[in-house]
């Protein structure tokens, strides 16, 4: 084939030829072809004329020239196709490890979908529990399982995190679908006002979740930091070969009294911590110490929003002084300026044990107190809105005592930080049936334990490191 018809093949795809390849065609064909600069045109010509050639099913089609973009076709050698074969391997890899990675999830989300239907009665005939009580104990037990055997400063290992974030994001989505409507002012297009309902999340969620997700960043971030530390760990009964402090190990299990043996005790070296480090101990001490008080001020407020139930109710006793003691009750009666603290201090409770029982006995006088004095205005509306009026309820001896027992209760959990749950927070906890109050109420006790395990881990660390300081001196 000529070159009039190549290019009249390529004047059909929009070729416009330049006035260079015009003076081109104008010359001999004996001459021998030559390949200048090209302009943007020529190139584009070129493009187009190799990629019509290469599709083209007709041989004749092919120019008869040489064209330098028709360069030859190279086999690739072995070691290019060893390469080539490496990475498609390894893309292989990573789409079946992703595709295994999304398996594990999809199996984690049935079998947390299955319990919360279930109610955790896997017989399936419908015995379980609620879905409040259900995601609250998925909550504690997600805990229990990410940090039960976490007993020391250090960051929690890739997996555990892992899950505690995963499985969190997952428990905690619920509250994503728990809303209430509020009323919202728009302006239609022609200016005129109109108040709709817009859905928002619930008042006590939209609250309490964003701030305990806060404080749950914080305290992963404050076991990460110790990541890099200048003591190191021991176990009970055993001392590490760069340890000689003995001194300072049976010290730890004195300051416990034996009531944590089997926490692992830490060790400093022989000069002590630097101040650096010193410092950083205290910083975080404090970060976490303020964390459990905001954490169980949450849970508090939760606490007491969630109803009582009958059965707590039915089973307080009929007179408060019966349940708090001849002693106690004198103190509260009689004192005219209560002081809570001076009253504890008289008690001389000796362990958490006797804590937790008193707590018991002063919330039973408690709500005993408080029924008493709602029995006392079963009069006529008219008389029960006198009493409202002259603020009798004030003055009643029921009311003030019921007032000064929640105020003594509330100096007790102050004074025992760590103190676990009463009869009462178990009973409201068993029986509540609002999923939002179950996850906020969960989720602030677990981060409530963790600050107050981190605090303590502190304690024991600054403890060990003032022995060794004491020894040298």
């Amino acid at each position: 084939m000529d070159n009039s018809s190549s290019f009249d093949g390529s004047s059909d795809l929009g070729y416009q030829p330049s006035p260079s390849s015009l003076d081109q065609n104008d010359q001999s064909t004996t001459e021998t072809p030559c390949y200048s600069t090209m302009s943007v045109d020529s190139f584009r010509f070129r493009w187009t004329f190799s990629e019509t050639s290469a599709i083209s099913d007709d041989p004749s089609s092919y120019s008869s020239e040489p064209s330098p973009t028709h360069w030859p076709m190279t086999k690739p050698s072995a070691q290019n196709q060893a390469a080539l074969a490496r990475v498609g391997m390894k893309e292989f890899d990573d789409k079946l490890e992703d595709q295994q990675f999304m398996d594990s999830d999809l199996e984690m989300m049935k079998e947390r979908f299955s319990k919360l239907l279930l109610g955790e009665d896997m017989s399936g005939s419908g015995k379980g529990v609620c879905t409040a009580v259900a995601i609250s104990n998925a909550i504690t037990n997600l805990y229990a399982t990410v940090f039960g055997q976490s007993l020391r400063l250090e960051p929690l290992k890739p997996e555990k995190l892992a899950m505690w974030k995963k499985e969190m994001n997952c428990l905690l989505s619920v509250c994503d679908y728990i809303v209430e409507f509020i009323p919202k002012s728009q302006n239609l297009q022609d200016g005129t006002p109109l108040e709709v309902m817009e859905s928002r999340s619930r008042s006590d969620i939209y609250v309490n979740l964003p701030a305990l997700r806060k404080l749950d960043a914080i305290l992963i971030e404050t076991l990460d930091s110790f990541h890099d530390r200048e003591f190191w760990y021991a176990e009970h009964g055993s001392m590490s070969s760069n340890s000689s402090l003995s001194g300072s190990f049976r010290r730890v299990v004195i300051q416990r009294k034996d009531e944590k043996w089997w926490v692992p005790v830490p060790c400093v070296p022989q000069r002590g911590l630097s101040e650096k480090s010193k410092k950083h101990l205290r910083h975080k001490r404090d970060s976490a110490n303020q964390i459990h008080k905001a954490a169980m001020a949450i849970n508090g407020s939760i606490l007491s929003e969630m109803e009582i139930a009958d059965t707590y109710m039915a089973s307080l006793p009929k007179s408060g002084k019966a349940s708090i003691g001849d002693t106690v009750y004198r103190y509260l009666c009689t004192a005219d300026k209560f002081s809570p603290e001076r009253l504890l201090n008289c008690l001389n409770i000796a362990s958490e044990h006797e804590a937790l029982e008193f707590a018991d006995r002063v919330e039973a006088s408690m709500y005993t107190w408080r029924r008493k004095a709602c029995m006392s205005h079963s009069k006529s509306s008219w008389d029960l809105m006198k009493d409202l009026m002259s603020d009798i309820d004030r003055t009643d001896k029921n009311h003030v005592l019921a007032e000064r027992a929640e105020s003594l209760l509330f100096c007790l959990k102050q004074r025992y930080p760590g103190l676990s749950q009463t009869s009462l927070d178990i009973c409201k906890i068993q029986y509540n049936k609002d999923v939002g109050q179950a996850i906020l109420e969960s989720y602030s006790r677990v981060l409530e334990g963790l600050a107050f395990n981190i605090v303590a881990w502190i304690d024991d660390v600054l403890f060990v490191d003032k022995s060794t300081w004491t020894q040298q001196r």
